[in-house]
């Protein structure tokens, strides 16, 4: 397993729940709306932008962004450990879902 995988990040936020005790807080409800609550926070982050603005962040607002990405990324994988959905299987999933719904354009 490679030191930046998925997998390893799904265990490390697994012992870093359990070193503190927050398994009795995390729900697949509860987790689900403190990501909605983060994926709402990176939103603020681009809210009044003009789509060419929202295209061009950099310096402090883009390390704001990074930050708020990770929270959306952290929360969504805390759900999938705790109702053991493998990320990718279900991401790859929908892609082949998605493309026979919408067919590419030639």
């Amino acid at each position: 397993m490679s030191k930046d995988s998925l997998e390893q990040l799904q265990q490390q936020l697994i012992e870093f729940s359990n070193a503190r005790h927050w398994e009795k807080f995390h729900s697949p409800k509860n987790l689900s709306m403190a990501l909605s609550v983060e994926v709402a926070e990176l939103v603020e982050h681009f809210q009044w932008l003009t789509e060419d603005e929202s295209r061009q962040i950099k310096g402090n607002k883009l390390d704001e962004v990074k930050e708020e990405v990770a929270d959306v990324l952290l929360y969504l994988l805390q759900i999938c450990n705790q109702l053991e959905i493998n990320p990718i299987d279900a991401a790859q999933k929908k892609l082949v879902k998605n493309a026979l719904k919408y067919p590419a354009i030639d």
